[in-house]
């Protein structure tokens, strides 16, 4: 396999490590904060944006999807969210010039960081076939070649309609609406990559596949479960809630298998003591376990609560009323092997007996967890057992407690509830036939691993990214890449350059959008969109800066204006949706439940929160009518002697795909970003130093031989036995056939791979 990456990747010749801080945000948090936004944006732009961000009249952040709560501080954002608006509300702009200059070669071979420093898009593009350089086009052309690609297809099947969760309900029900009269439903997203496994969870078992816990309840909660996650990089804004929690009296377990710094001492910079104080200690209990080593924990503890003494040890009247297969679950329970819990978990009896000790102590218990559950092949059962656990002592449907899958993209909850997916309920189906007059295709499309399958069998042949950065995002690089240049038109609806203009069709199209910081005005005035946070709260988000070229079009434009393109008879009101967005969410209201009066609701201060079953009522819209107890099978995943299993990471200075810097603050990492995280100890026993240069190999069953070359070894305290790795660098190392049972989800936390020194 070709060892070559983008250039830049490799340039990590000022690399320092230190020791890992046991301490996040701060002062720090507020001084990084401020300058990248100073430098991209400069001082007047960034008070006058700033000062909007997640406000009621102000515009929801482009970064991650927490809440907001009724009382909202001045500057009601965090480090990362303030770098996700300082770089679409740049004031760097790409024009014509830019790509004359640069061939699409050339930009293939440029690093991730590069791309993204370049500023925002300005007019659409396009790569005609056997050109090397992008060059301006009409959007009327624009459509007119999507629209010719479209309809020349044999099936609408052939066709992909990607979305990434950074698009607005409005536009999201628009583009969903688009691709079913098209006659498809290939609508995968990035939900497919990172909580699919939740929904798939959830959905068993309680009968709805989102979280049932609002901000209230981590208030009101004795005990709160942090499990794979790392709020302090990825929803940094969770750390005022945990502190709040704590201040009410809760608990806070961390499982996790690295030490993350904001889970162990949390300095607020909106409050004096973040500031010249020590701040918050969040976690009471760090648990660190081994990767893959949750289901183990879980299951173990369900058998201490069976084997309990204790007299509440078990919610015995919840568990009447309103659970099913309760005793097969207890006999498989019961039957749980220790040395497979301890040789899983590479915990001792000790720390989980002490860990029901807090259990026992809880009447309220809530479990948070993001992707270090959702990504592994067993992630389903896990997250079954994670409900198992609280369906024992009734914490499903009672004030401060229940399940809560923590979203990492704004609005990707959002458009799953618009309709973004492959495997749409009937019902649904049947709302949206009754309000446009047309029959929407039944059967299943394609989510995100599928769909590059079928580009990579020539089964599909265009594809639509709305948003996002597909190729960086998806796992086995090489295929994926190879996919989407097999392609006959690739085109992306973006604000910002990224790999995925560079990893083409034959032709391309780059059709640039507004942010969600920038003013989306007609004649009549500006229009707002609405946004779905990870706790089921719709709210309003209206931009603030003037868009960054006039030639932008908002996204629901180009959608409905691509639809009558592709479909000019098919009787849908796709020129009133683009005049006025209350047109859609008035079919919004009517086709999606808890939208009713949509245009009256979010136009209140703070929105209004779905309903929820499990939680409002505890009523549980399952095919036994309950909550449902599962049995799941516990598999050690072990590892061949000499290899251990990494997972790949964020850094500090990164969101998603998007790296805003190449310093990792928290862990002690500055100017690069190829290195691996392992155990000092594992380090000794492969016989490699500290700082060494390695290779990363990934063994799976197909024999491949794929490869990130180039990384440096640093020791780390990781549980023994892991590694981590940042991504979008080591998807590479990520099998596409690797995925979830049931959910499909590439299993990007349990790669097994062996380091082996590199070559010159």
């Amino acid at each position: 396999m070709s060892r070559k990456a983008p250039s830049g990747d490799f340039d990590d010749s000022g690399l320092e490590v230190s020791k890992p801080k046991a301490w996040a945000a701060g002062v720090p948090g507020v001084t990084a904060a401020l300058r990248q936004s100073y430098d991209q944006m400069g001082v007047r732009r960034t008070a006058l944006t700033l000062l909007r961000v997640n406000q009621m009249q102000g515009f929801d952040c482009p970064g991650c999807a927490w809440p907001e709560g009724d009382h909202r501080h001045m500057a009601e954002f965090c480090e990362n969210g303030a770098k996700a608006v300082a770089e679409e509300a740049t004031t760097r702009r790409i024009t014509r010039e830019f790509f004359a200059r640069h061939t699409v070669a050339e930009l293939a071979e440029r690093s991730d960081h590069w791309l993204g420093q370049q500023g925002r898009l300005t007019e659409p593009m396009i790569l005609r076939a056997g050109a090397e350089h992008y060059e301006p086009v009409s959007w009327d052309e624009a459509f007119g070649v999507l629209a010719s690609e479209l309809n020349g297809l044999d099936s609408p099947d052939e066709a992909l309609f990607y979305t990434s969760g950074r698009t607005s309900n409005e536009a999201a029900f628009a583009y969903q609406l688009f691709a079913r009269a098209f006659g498809t439903n290939n609508l995968p997203d990035c939900s497919n990559m990172c909580h699919e496994s939740s929904g798939s969870a959830l959905n068993e078992t309680i009968g709805v596949g989102k979280g049932s816990v609002l901000l209230d309840d981590l208030y009101q909660a004795d005990l709160i479960f942090v499990v794979g996650q790392n709020p302090g990089t990825n929803h940094p804004r969770m750390l005022s809630a945990l502190e709040r929690a704590k201040k009410e009296g809760a608990r806070i377990v961390a499982v996790n298998p690295l030490p993350e710094a904001g889970l162990m001492r949390f300095k607020n910079p909106q409050r004096p003591s973040g500031v010249t104080g020590r701040g918050t200690a969040l976690a009471d209990r760090f648990l660190q376990i081994r990767l893959n080593g949750d289901l183990a924990l879980f299951q173990a503890l369900n058998r201490l609560l069976l084997e309990s003494d204790a007299p509440d040890a078990l919610d015995r009247e919840f568990l009447d009323a309103h659970a099913h297969g309760f005793e097969a679950f207890q006999k498989h329970v019961l039957g749980l092997d220790w040395d497979d819990v301890l040789e899983a978990t590479g915990l001792t009896r000790d720390e989980i007996a002490a860990t029901l000790g807090d259990v026992l102590a809880a009447k309220r218990i809530v479990v948070c967890w993001a992707m270090g559950l959702t990504q592994h092949r067993n992630s389903v059962p896990t997250i079954r057992e994670v409900v198992n656990f609280l369906l024992l002592r009734g914490n499903i449907g009672r004030p401060g407690a229940g399940v809560c899958p923590v979203r990492g993209h704004s609005n990707v909850q959002g458009d799953r509830t618009m309709g973004i997916y492959e495997k749409p309920a009937p019902a649904f189906l049947d709302a949206l036939a009754a309000e446009f007059s047309f029959a929407p295709p039944r059967e299943h499309g394609l989510d995100t691993v599928d769909a590059i399958r079928a580009m990579r069998d020539g089964k599909a042949k265009v594809f639509l990214g709305m948003g996002g950065n597909f190729v960086r995002a998806t796992p086995d690089s090489a295929v994926t890449e190879a996919a989407l240049r097999s392609c006959r038109l690739t085109a992306q609806v973006s604000t910002k350059l990224n790999r995925s203009h560079a990893v083409t069709g034959e032709r391309a199209l780059i059709l640039p959008t507004l942010g969600r910081t920038e003013r989306d005005e007609r004649e009549s005035g500006a229009r707002f969109v609405s946004v779905e946070d990870s706790m089921g709260m719709v709210h309003a988000s209206r931009g603030r800066l003037a868009p960054a070229s006039p030639h932008l079009l908002p996204e629901v434009a180009i959608v409905c204006r691509l639809a009558k393109a592709v479909l000019p008879g098919s009787g849908i009101g796709w020129d009133a949706m683009e005049r006025d967005y209350d047109v859609i969410r008035d079919h919004v209201s009517r086709v999606v439940p808890g939208f009713e009066r949509y245009n009256e609701r979010i136009r209140e201060p703070g929105g209004f929160t779905l309903p929820h079953a499990p939680r409002d009522e505890r009523r549980f819209p399952t095919a036994t009518g309950k909550a449902n107890l599962t049995v799941n099978g516990l598999e050690v995943l072990r590892v061949p002697e000499g290899r251990l299993l990494l997972q790949t990471v964020r850094s500090h200075d990164q969101y998603n795909t998007t790296i805003y810097g190449l310093d990792d603050r928290y862990r002690g990492i500055k100017a690069g970003r190829r290195v691996v995280f392992v155990n000092p100890a594992d380090l000794a026993a492969l016989g490699l130093e500290d700082g060494a240069m390695v290779d990363l190999h990934s063994e799976w069953a197909d024999g491949a031989g794929r490869c990130a070359p180039g990384f440096r070894a640093v020791a780390y305290p990781t549980a023994r036995g892991c590694a981590a790795a940042y991504f979008p660098e080591t998807n590479v190392l990520v099998p596409l056939d690797s995925t979830a049972e049931i959910s499909n989800t590439p299993t990007s936390k349990s790669v097994v791979v062996r380091l082996e020194p590199s070559g010159p």
